[in-house]
């Protein structure tokens, strides 16, 4: 666990963004959603085209009787702070002997900082396996769960969880990898495409969707 790149590591926060200008798509009549973050604007059913392309290729390689349920795609800048926020309020309360920039690293583990979210770029996915029925497969913890709720296991190669959740993030990672999206190591529901951390770790000299605004 301890060699996980954090999304607030220098080597993903100085990756330049070329942005492509590719417009964000909308993923309802194209993949299952969740209505678990749903918004009145429908702003988490959507992403941008290259990622939207790449779930549905994702969801092809799947075993039969599998399928993708998107939780959340993009999400606006004015909530992605919020969350941050919020969660950096709570590990300040759980944690008080944390200096500020501890806070800021530890909070990345589970919520991107505002200025490098691949959520607000429209370039990451939360989502999780279900059957064609809608049923949801167990993952081992709910979608969402923070490191101290789940005592860690949220990692995606978290021990000690069931041999049925293993087999499942197993299948869900395959597939999304094979489709050309990285995960975030410590939420095994977060993928992405084309944002800086996809670029860390697949070598792209630069990112290619920077944050969007509608």
């Amino acid at each position: 666990m301890h060699d996980v790149v954090l999304i607030s590591d220098p080597r993903v926060t100085s990756i330049p963004v070329e942005e492509s200008g590719e417009p964000l798509g909308d993923a309802r009549g194209r993949l299952r959603l969740s209505s678990l973050l749903a918004d009145p604007e429908g702003a988490y059913a959507h992403l941008r085209e290259g990622v939207l392309t790449r779930l549905e290729e994702a969801e092809r390689l799947l075993p039969a009787g599998y399928a993708l349920l998107m939780v959340e795609g993009y999400r606006p800048p004015v909530l992605q702070r919020r969350y941050f926020d919020k969660y950096s309020g709570e590990l300040r309360a759980a944690f008080p002997e944390m200096s500020p920039e501890e806070v800021h690293v530890a909070a990345s583990r589970y919520v991107s900082p505002i200025e490098v979210a691949p959520h607000t770029a429209g370039a990451a996915v939360d989502l999780t396996l279900c059957y064609e029925d809608g049923t949801e497969l167990d993952m081992g913890t709910e979608i969402n769960a923070n490191p101290e709720q789940s005592d860690g296991a949220c990692y995606t190669a978290a021990p000690g969880i069931g041999d049925e959740a293993r087999h499942h993030r197993d299948i869900l990672s395959a597939a999304l990898t094979e489709a050309g999206l990285v995960n975030y190591p410590t939420e095994w529901w977060h993928w992405s495409f084309g944002d800086r951390y996809w670029a860390m770790a697949t070598g792209a000299k630069a990112a290619i969707y920077g944050p969007h605004t509608p």
